[in-house]
């Protein structure tokens, strides 16, 4: 009779789909037994930990749908490494308050100071902290809009691509784009404007903007949308993949002896 019911919970377990009962639920009834556990005190041990499981699955999956090129956390930043502006935003950032308050973040430099690991690590804690985030390159994201309009479905990607909490689109300034690509872009990350957050990763100063749009009137109601109560941080400095390259290379002398 008991290998029945065993048989029973755990096919229950397995058809609504609650995956930690299904394989801990043996070890709570011998535990609640031995501890002589009431029947609330197990049921609460058996719920807590499906919905610890549940939880974590989440943060995983949100992160694999975010798309990221490759997991940057924030905790692995050499903070003394970052420009100084960076340095002094990176606590207001952590928060995540910009993420509730629908503000951008235009991360503007030079190549190599830190601005896409900064963004993709500061998109990891949002999909940590249960926010939907999407990752992808200007250069993709133009070709994406372009095919979707070809095939007529534009709209339906807008709508989906509205509904992300934070959208971090980098390498704005590393390829031009024609002027439909431009247009859309324009379009695209307007519909976003003053409601939800996008990060932007550009190795441009804002006066160059123009070579890329190649538009002047385009260009300045973008920057004008994009910059409106945002943070603006100024990433131009020393490579920080040069002086992140030179501490590992002294970590591998010291670890030698040599």
């Amino acid at each position: 009779m008991k290998d029945k019911i065993y048989c029973e919970i755990a096919q229950y377990a397995k058809e609504i789909k609650m995956p930690s009962t299904a394989a801990c639920f043996e070890d709570e009834i011998r535990e609640a037994g031995v501890k002589n556990k009431s029947h609330a005190e197990f049921l609460h041990a058996i719920l807590q930990k499906e919905y610890d499981l549940r939880k974590e699955n989440g943060k995983k999956n949100r992160i694999r749908v975010a798309g990221f090129p490759i997991k940057k956390y924030l905790e692995d930043l050499v903070v003394e490494h970052l420009p100084e502006d960076a340095r002094c935003k990176l606590n207001i950032f952590k928060s995540l308050d910009f993420i509730k308050s629908g503000q951008n973040i235009i991360l503007a430099g030079s190549p190599g100071t830190g601005k896409t690991h900064l963004a993709i690590g500061l998109g990891i804690k949002a999909a940590m902290t249960g926010y939907r985030v999407a990752f992808t390159t200007i250069p993709l994201l133009i070709n994406q809009l372009k095919e979707a309009r070809g095939q007529s479905i534009l709209r339906s990607y807008e709508l989906r691509f509205e509904k992300y909490d934070l959208v971090i689109a980098d390498e704005l300034g590393y390829i031009s784009f024609d002027k439909q690509g431009s247009e859309l872009l324009f379009t695209h990350l307007s519909l976003r404007a003053g409601r939800k957050s996008t990060i932007i990763t550009t190795n441009l100063s804002f006066d160059r903007w123009e070579e890329i749009f190649s538009d002047p009137v385009m260009t300045a109601a973008m920057i004008d949308r994009l910059t409106h109560k945002s943070y603006i941080v100024n990433m131009n400095g020393a490579s920080y993949r040069v002086k992140e390259t030179k501490e590992w290379l002294k970590g591998q002398i010291l670890a030698k002896g040599i």
